[in-house]
């Protein structure tokens, strides 16, 4: 049962130090495990480090993963952020290639998703969208009529849900 591949999000807060990041990731690499997506930042704390870091696995390696990162010597607190208890987002820029006849066609697809053109060149726009994960695989999809000539996605950040699991440093 366990080898089922799954993704896992976890939350971890960290001593804002030199090196953090590198250690977490360290980690990773060391052990083969995959990060698919890694995002920080300093928290409403400048002493602590807020990291995202979304992981696939089995069960076994993903608790292998919560484990390993508990031991590293800045962690203060892990936590998995389950999907339901949960608020994700990732903001994602995208170049596009349009030509002044195909630019209302982009923007028209950009309003559907509430994403915002925030430059217009005159060979192509730059569109931000911010949301869930799969509301940005689906506006990418949509786009695919289009060239996209560049594309920079962050990386999922989020938070647990209400005050129940709030940790106070």
């Amino acid at each position: 049962m366990g080898f089922r591949m799954q993704k896992k999000v976890f939350q971890l807060l960290v001593d804002n130090t030199a090196g953090v990041l590198s250690r977490i990731s360290g980690l990773f690499s060391r052990r083969g495990y995959n990060i698919e997506s890694i995002t920080a930042g300093v928290t409403a704390d400048p002493r602590y480090t807020r990291i995202t870091i979304v992981t696939s696995g089995d069960d076994e390696i993903l608790d292998q993963i919560e484990k390993q990162v508990a031991k590293l010597v800045d962690i203060r607190v892990i936590k998995e952020l389950e999907p339901e208890e949960s608020v994700y987002r990732e903001l994602v820029l995208i170049k596009v290639k349009a030509t002044a006849e195909q630019r209302q066609g982009v923007i028209s697809v950009a309003d559907i998703f509430r994403a915002k053109i925030i430059d217009v060149a005159s060979e192509s726009l730059i569109i931000e969208l911010t949301g869930a994960q799969a509301k940005i695989e689906a506006f990418i999809k949509l786009l695919d009529g289009y060239e996209i000539l560049e594309l920079a996605r962050t990386g999922i950040a989020g938070l647990s849900r209400g005050t129940d699991n709030i940790t106070y440093l």
